[in-house]
């Protein structure tokens, strides 16, 4: 992949988070290229490329699958549920989504847990607004009308609907990405039933809430992040302070968003396959071994 200007990947997350419209965006990235041409190339490597999302085939013969109803909150909340072939219980894990809500990537995500051994949920947390639009922008957009709180307890019930699931052991996780691993550090504070969350470049809560925290956390976090690392000082002092079990992995050299394996510009395969390692031996200690998968 050709070499991107760190000036135009911090462009592109501030776009992606909000920081600017689509015209803004392409007018910046105009100026930064260096014509509309260069802009128009340059664009492919920084969007994702949902074709690379089936590093597990949604038809694995391994695998069960299909969109399910999640009770316990409001109407309408769904979740792409993936487990192993067989009878056999598992620890299960809710899989949650950045700010473009339940998409290919994700998806597939929720396919590599489930291959791991994990009665798996893919939650879309839009699903209650008529589900994630196909059109990323529009994504965004939805999220970004939409209360961390209020999304926070739309996914809290997806973990107590995982927890008396009968292919369910009872104990659960959450694994998050962006806005998705800032949600598993907010529904830490407010469920009890949730035994092990996996924050990747994820928003900390503040320092008051950390004390409601019972699961054990992992929280990966991308060296070169800066907007998300300027809150670990603080969360990690609070966590500390009130006795929480967690880890806290900073790699070096690698941008937000450096697990998302459809993006070419922040993707880090190195940073991605010690982060994934990582977690899966974290959900092993605190949810207990999975069966293995035939």
């Amino acid at each position: 992949m050709p070499s991107i200007d760190r000036e135009i990947i911090q462009l592109y997350d501030r776009f992606t988070h909000g920081g600017m419209d689509r015209r803004a965006f392409m007018e910046h990235l105009t100026r930064l290229a260096g014509s509309a041409g260069a802009a128009a190339a340059m664009l492919p490597l920084l969007q994702n490329d949902y074709a690379r999302a089936e590093t597990v085939k949604p038809d694995d013969l391994r695998l069960v699958s299909g969109d399910v109803a999640v009770p316990g909150s409001e109407a309408g909340l769904k979740g792409y549920l993936v487990a192993a072939k067989g009878e056999a219980k598992r620890p299960a894990l809710v899989m949650i989504h950045e700010n473009r809500g339940l998409n290919p990537h994700i998806r597939d995500m929720t396919r590599r847990a489930a291959l791991a051994g994990y009665l798996t949920l893919g939650i879309d947390a839009l699903s209650p607004e008529g589900g994630t639009p196909a059109d990323e922008d529009k994504a965004r957009d939805v999220i970004g009308k939409l209360s961390p709180e209020d999304a926070a307890k739309r996914i809290a019930a997806a973990v107590r609907f995982l927890a008396g699931h009968p292919q369910s052991t009872g104990k659960v996780g959450a694994m998050g990405f962006c806005w998705g691993g800032g949600q598993v550090n907010r529904i830490a504070c407010i469920e009890p039933t949730l035994g092990a969350g996996i924050a990747y470049y994820g928003s900390q809560v503040p320092a008051e809430r950390v004390s409601s925290i019972r699961a054990a956390l992992m929280l990966h976090y991308a060296g070169k992040d800066d907007r998300i690392n300027a809150g670990i000082p603080a969360y990690k002092s609070a966590l500390e302070q009130a006795g929480k079990t967690f880890e806290l992995h900073v790699y070096a050299g690698v941008d937000h968003a450096f697990n998302n394996d459809t993006n070419a510009a922040r993707y880090n395969a190195p940073a991605a396959t010690l982060a994934w390692q990582r977690s899966l031996d974290f959900l092993e200690r605190h949810l207990g071994k999975p069966p293995a998968v035939g």
